[in-house]
């Protein structure tokens, strides 16, 4: 079995008393055996924007640091990574599955000023706080757990932010991406899909999925950054979805976008859901 949690998000849920940010993590647990005997296995997917938030939300959910046997970093910004060095005082020395451009330094820009938006760590610096495992193929962090490793084939649409900019040779340009990736959880039913904001492209994650693990996809977690999407591409999304992937369920958070949450929820009515922070899903 395995379950899902939304630990941070936009949006908290009213009764659990998380707070909200704008940034994603998700705590996923998996049984497993160990000699034999059963047992649970969890990863961190992301940290949220800052470790206040991070912290708070997993002491109100339960979810004690030593539960932790591994962290993925979905990739560099700030509003997935801001509150790692805070978790990792918690759990120092825990496998970091991320892909090798992440310490690529990243930038936002709004009105000619440019903001750094990436890692606020070094490469060295985090190789001293926890066991970097950087790589751009698929890997099984626990059983039935396994990362995309890099979307390569982006085909369809990207989930592109007109403000992302890395600099290279003293020149602005637009944010390739590379470190982009999501999970993928292997569940008796089929296979459930964890973004973290999708910046490769929706439709081109789901397309490498299928293809590297060959099974359908039951579901879809988390963000799909669809809130630039016009009209458009949101009916292309919606047509993929129905006629290439049957309509797994979906629960769009953080960077999806109001106007793409309908436009879901118009087309496939409850198979839609929100996912804000307390929620918690499970999957056979």
């Amino acid at each position: 079995m395995f379950k899902i949690t939304c630990v941070v998000d936009n949006a908290a849920g009213r009764r659990v008393g998380c707070w909200g940010e704008h940034g994603v993590a998700f705590c996923i647990e998996v049984e497993i055996k160990i000699e034999g005997e059963a047992g649970c296995g969890g990863v961190l997917f992301d940290t949220g924007q800052s470790g206040t938030v991070l912290l708070h939300n997993m002491e109100v959910l339960g979810i004690a640091p030593a539960r932790i046997d591994a962290l993925a970093l979905s990739h560099a910004h700030d509003d997935h990574t801001g509150g790692l060095e805070a978790w990792l005082s918690k759990q120092p020395g825990v496998p970091l599955y991320a892909h090798p451009d992440l310490f690529r330094p990243r930038f936002s820009q709004r009105q000619g000023q440019y903001r750094s938006i990436g890692m606020s760590v070094t490469q060295d610096e985090l190789s001293h706080q926890a066991d970097l495992r950087l790589g751009a193929d698929p890997v099984e962090m626990l059983p039935g757990v396994w990362t995309t490793g890099e979307i390569t084939d982006r085909q369809e649409p990207q989930g592109r932010s007109a403000h992302h900019f890395i600099k290279v040779d003293g020149d602005w340009r637009p944010d390739p991406y590379r470190d982009d990736m999501s999970l993928v959880l292997q569940t008796r039913a089929g296979l459930v899909v964890v973004c973290g904001c999708c910046h490769a492209g929706l439709l081109n994650t789901l397309a490498c999925v299928k293809r590297v693990f060959a099974r359908p996809i039951v579901a879809v977690i988390g963000g799909t950054h669809l809130v630039e999407a016009d009209a458009a591409q949101l009916d292309h999304v919606v047509a993929s979805l129905r006629d290439v992937y049957g309509v797994p369920r979906l629960y769009p958070n953080h960077c999806t976008g109001q106007r793409a949450y309908i436009a879901l929820f118009n087309a496939f009515g409850e198979a839609v859901q929100p996912f804000p922070a307390g929620t918690c899903l499970t999957f056979d």
